[in-house]
């Protein structure tokens, strides 16, 4: 299966990151296995560059979800209380190698801030997330991980230059 990963550069050898922000499912290397999500967040996420990349992997998707995996197919309230633990609680790390679910993506981050603020509650973030159409986001967050992801090839995107 492939999975892809948006980026400034060509990454033939991923490695774990360490974010300077929070992020729904904490350190590590992230991929989906929607091209067209790579391709937008190196769109959004890239103000003064050129030229950015998707870089594509081979995955082994049987061999994943048989390592230590944390498996979401959809929003659940476990879903929910992993990424605002991630996002909001000091000091929290988990021990999986792998997560996989959906992004929490800008209408999602939306929704998602009303329910930190308290003014929505679990069920109503749940319900609100229903109508969305998600991607997907598959996080190798140890170097155990990373030996799944056999590097194919980039993509180059030629970026309109956003700053003024």
């Amino acid at each position: 299966m492939e999975v892809y990963h948006g980026s400034l550069e060509i990454v033939e050898n991923p490695e774990i990151r360490i974010p300077n922000r929070t992020l729904d499912y904490g350190s590590g290397f992230y991929t989906t296995t929607d091209y067209n999500q790579a391709r937008d967040w190196v769109s959004r996420h890239n103000k003064k560059a050129k030229v950015g990349y998707v870089n594509v992997y081979e995955i082994d998707l049987k061999a994943v979800r048989q390592a230590n995996v944390l498996w979401f197919d959809e929003p659940t309230s476990e879903w929910i209380e992993f990424v605002d633990n991630n996002r909001n609680t000091p000091g929290f790390s988990h021990t999986y190698d792998f997560v996989y679910g959906p992004v929490a993506n800008d209408r999602v981050y939306a929704a998602f801030a009303l329910y930190e603020a308290k003014l929505l509650n679990k069920q109503e973030l749940l319900t609100m997330l229903k109508v969305y159409d998600l991607v997907d986001q598959l996080l190798f967050h140890t170097q155990e991980a990373l030996k799944f992801l056999k590097f194919k090839e980039s993509h180059k995107i030629e970026l309109t230059c956003n700053s003024k």
